[in-house]
């Protein structure tokens, strides 16, 4: 496979950098501000098929070069990803054009935040066990049930809930895909969970009779299985790109960490260096070999499974380079109670939820035997 950069690909490139630069001088923005400064400036959208909603045009190269600039400034993480990378394409593949008209605009100006309703208690990665229901009145819909490891669910103005408008529906059967406001006190209630990094980026929600309207039903009733698995396929797009960008500066810092503290000479650690950065060259060709359109019905998961093991496979390198102090907090408890966890202990513990946040390992697996190898289903119990 060919991908290189041409000419304008680099003029497009330099023109990403200086307004990062600019835009960055000033210091870490707050989190809303920036998606609308990323609005103003045309750079929301890019990978949209469908222009005139206020997103600028760009070439596959182009939207690759976006998102390796953006990693290489240490911009901020975006909270409009859900809304720009899986709502959006979801909507220009199945929404209708009113839907488009109504939501793609504000997310390209950074000014609706959107999360994802899938999982639930009991059914994890199992999106086929979901028992959140949508009964129909008329022109909406009322929604009731429970969500959980809803990400920027406490920021989020708008969610996409699978919901089962069928009640005697099972499994993949009967279920539908509404997009739901958020603000409807007493109707819906957003409960942060605490996590092992002291961090509450996921959240519990809990839907009481919330409303949906009829016109935000996307892709028609009892067909949101088939809506749900298209909006998976856009979840590894370019921005995986950026994220093993990210996953190189931490595989740098380890192998500091590792000269500095003598780990480096300990043979077995110095494999473990080597396998990390092959590993991550040969997720990033895979990356590349996919977005040329060279690929199949496993290969989202073929990449969720090399980057969520590989990055959980760094967080146990990075505590094996720092050895003993690893293990504990600053040094002066009482100024730093409640501490915060270093850079290091943060990758640990975070990256021990890779292997089963946005579809369990066990889960991938199964995909791939079944829609590619075409083994057996796993019977259900």
């Amino acid at each position: 496979m060919e991908f290189g950069f041409a000419p304008e690909d680099e003029g497009f490139r330099r023109e990403a950098r200086a307004w990062l630069e600019e835009h960055l001088d000033a210091g870490p923005p707050a989190r809303q501000d920036w998606e609308r400064a990323l609005g103003r400036g045309g750079w929301i959208g890019l990978g949209w098929t469908e222009g005139g909603y206020g997103n600028r045009q760009a070439t596959l190269t182009q939207q690759v070069v976006w998102a390796e600039e953006y990693a290489h400034a240490n911009a901020p993480t975006r909270s409009g990803h859900i809304g720009e990378n899986l709502l959006a394409p979801t909507l220009i593949a199945h929404g209708t054009q009113e839907q488009k008209a109504r939501f793609l605009p504000t997310v390209a100006r950074g000014e609706e935040l959107w999360c994802q309703g899938y999982s639930e208690p009991g059914a994890g990665s199992d999106l086929a066990g979901v028992r959140t229901t949508a009964v129909r009145d008329t022109d909406t819909y009322h929604i009731t049930g429970q969500k959980i490891w809803t990400s920027l669910a406490h920021e989020a103005d708008w969610c996409f809930v699978l919901a089962r408008t069928q009640p005697e529906s099972t499994r993949h059967h009967g279920l539908s895909f509404l997009l739901v406001p958020m603000d409807q006190p007493g109707r819906v209630e957003v409960r942060p969970i605490r996590q092992l990094t002291g961090t509450s980026e996921f959240n519990e929600v809990f839907f009481d009779g919330a409303v949906a309207r009829a016109e935000h039903l996307v892709g028609g009733e009892g067909n949101g299985w088939h809506v749900a698995m298209s909006l998976l396929g856009f979840e590894r797009g370019v921005s995986t790109l950026a994220q093993q960008i990210g996953f190189a500066e931490e595989l740098g810092r380890v192998v500091e960490t590792a000269v500095e503290t003598g780990a480096v000479a300990d043979p077995v650690v110095r494999d473990r260096i080597v396998r990390q950065w092959a590993e991550l060259r040969t997720m990033r060709w895979n990356a590349l070999r996919t977005l040329g359109g060279r690929t199949d019905p496993g290969a989202p998961s073929v990449a969720k499974l090399l980057w969520g093991g590989w990055h959980r496979r760094l967080g146990e390198l990075a505590m094996q380079v720092r050895g003993a102090a690893a293990a504990v907090g600053p040094v002066d408890w009482a100024a730093a109670a409640p501490y915060e966890l270093d850079a290091f202990q943060h990758l640990f513990l975070f990256s021990r939820a890779d292997t089963i946040y946005g579809g369990s390992d066990e889960i991938q697996r199964t995909i791939i035997a079944e829609r590619v190898l075409g083994l057996p289903r796993e019977p259900k119990g």
